[in-house]
Formats: C-alpha cells, structure tokens, sequence
C-alpha cells in the first residue's frame, strides 16, 4: 500500500511537472509573439512616417 502511495504522489509530481512545463512553453510563445507585434507596429509607424515625410515633399533618406 505504501507503494502504491509512492507511485501515485510520483506521478502527481511527473503531471504537475509537465503542466508546468506547458505553461512554460505558452508564456514564451506569447512573449515571442507579443515582440513580434510590437516590432510589426514600430515598423508600419516608421513607414508612415516615411510616408508623410514623402507627402511633404521630403525625401527621409536625405534626412541624417
């Protein structure tokens, strides 16, 4: 029987383990994909900019 109770709290640990290993791996996949979103924004907002430099009559790359 005490066996049995070691086998099962080992397993309770292995499960655990691996629910925290999950949680691990979907904060990274969110932390990534968040930095991918905000580098995707901070490139569309210099394009823009860009952009209504361009409208005016100013070239940005001469701009340095």
């Amino acid at each position: 029987r005490a066996e049995a109770e070691v086998e099962r709290a080992r397993a309770e640990l292995a499960e655990a383990a691996l629910a925290e290993e999950r949680a691990r791996a979907a904060a990274e996949r969110s932390r990534a994909e968040a930095e991918r979103a905000a580098a995707e924004a901070e490139r569309a907002a210099a394009e823009a900019l860009r952009a209504k430099l361009r409208a005016l009559g100013i070239d940005p790359d001469a701009l340095g």
